[in-house]
């Protein structure tokens, strides 16, 4: 997935940090989807490596939704997970319009949910069970303000006459603003922002909101997937917006402010799935998603910062401790594989086919 060249004006003009090697605290991923079954199989050990800690989305078939199947679903993440592997799934709830404030209680003062998660119903895979207005989930969202507990967000409207480059934006104006003027106390994590919009809500936020931004969001703008024929493995939702977009993430991102931190948002679809007259939305990054972000940190002259983005500000946020064991990433080429075996089937890496400047060296 190649990004033709497109950097910010300061990735361009900044002189290159030479730095051979970087270690830095063992990072955690605040948004990625480890799927079920077979494919968690094949895909849990890509996360693991890299990640000490991840907070696993709940979009399954049927989706996570009670602290019986968070748990059950943990299990099934650890059993899933390579020989030695250290690694914990953090678990969220699939929020509905009929989501239980005891059950949200429950699970978070038991320790397995470390956070809820709302999807707009309709807003992407597996989201049609997802809350339809947010004034049904109020209940919810009082205990969730009262006990601390992040809500997650998957910040788009789904209105039909809504343009989808523009979704997020409205979502702000005729969601998110009005919910936190009513609640300022509930904690919210605008997950897989893309939009210069969002960056400014979140900036001028109180403390109580952040956001987790992707690697692809990073690399890419809109004409990756429609620039020369329609480019399956670009798309995912929210989509990539316009070159101005991901300028503004850029500087977000490397700019050092703890409200904006890791989250790959990594989603695997087999191959056939993306390449069908439908395409399912989502990127895999997880095999390479340190060696991914870290280039941006680079092309931004911002390296002294990535630590704080990829390992400090999401733990810090959610009020979990940082991790002491430490890892290290090594400038040296590394080649991304076209495609990669999962399932019976190939998955496709976000920048397959690519060289990336940097390697994670465990």
């Amino acid at each position: 997935m190649a990004r033709h060249g497109w950097r910010s004006r300061a990735a361009q003009i900044k002189a290159p940090d030479m730095t051979d090697s970087l270690t830095i605290r063992r990072p955690d991923d605040w948004h990625v989807h480890l799927r079920d079954g077979a494919m968690l199989e094949a895909v849990a050990g890509h996360t693991a490596r890299q990640f000490a800690r991840a907070i696993v989305m709940p979009n399954l078939s049927p989706p996570v939704t009670n602290v019986a199947l968070a748990t059950a679903y943990r299990e099934r993440i650890v059993a899933a997970l390579p020989e030695g592997a250290d690694f914990t799934p953090l678990m969220t709830c699939y929020l509905t319009d009929n989501t239980d404030p005891d059950e949200i209680r429950r699970g978070f003062e038991a320790g397995v949910f470390t956070a809820a998660k709302l999807y707009p119903a309709g807003a992407t895979t597996n989201s049609d069970s997802g809350v339809t207005d947010v004034a049904n989930i109020r209940a919810v969202l009082e205990v969730m303000a009262e006990i601390g507990m992040v809500l997650c967000v998957h910040g788009e409207v789904t209105h039909a006459d809504v343009d989808i480059f523009d979704r997020e934006a409205v979502f702000i104006e005729r969601v998110l603003a009005p919910l936190l003027a009513d609640l300022p106390q509930l904690k919210v994590v605008f997950e897989h922002l893309t939009s210069e919009e969002g960056v400014k809500f979140v900036e001028n936020a109180d403390a109580n909101v952040a956001a987790t931004i992707t690697p692809q969001h990073l690399h890419i703008n809109r004409n990756a997937m429609l620039v020369g024929g329609m480019r399956p493995h670009a798309y995912c939702l929210p989509v990539a917006k316009r070159e101005k977009h991901r300028l503004a993430l850029r500087r977000a991102a490397t700019g050092g402010s703890a409200k904006f931190f890791l989250g790959t948002d990594s989603a695997p679809h087999a191959r056939e799935a993306k390449e069908s007259a439908c395409g399912c939305a989502g990127i895999f990054n997880a095999p390479f998603a340190l060696e991914s972000y870290l280039a941006v940190f680079e092309e931004e002259g911002a390296i002294d910062l990535f630590e704080g983005f990829a390992s400090e500000h999401g733990p810090r946020f959610y009020g979990l401790s940082l991790n002491e064991t430490r890892i290290t990433i090594e400038r040296t080429d590394c080649s991304v594989p076209a495609q990669i075996a999962a399932d019976g089937t190939q998955l496709v890496p976000f920048h397959a086919g690519e060289t990336l400047r940097w390697r994670f060296a465990g």
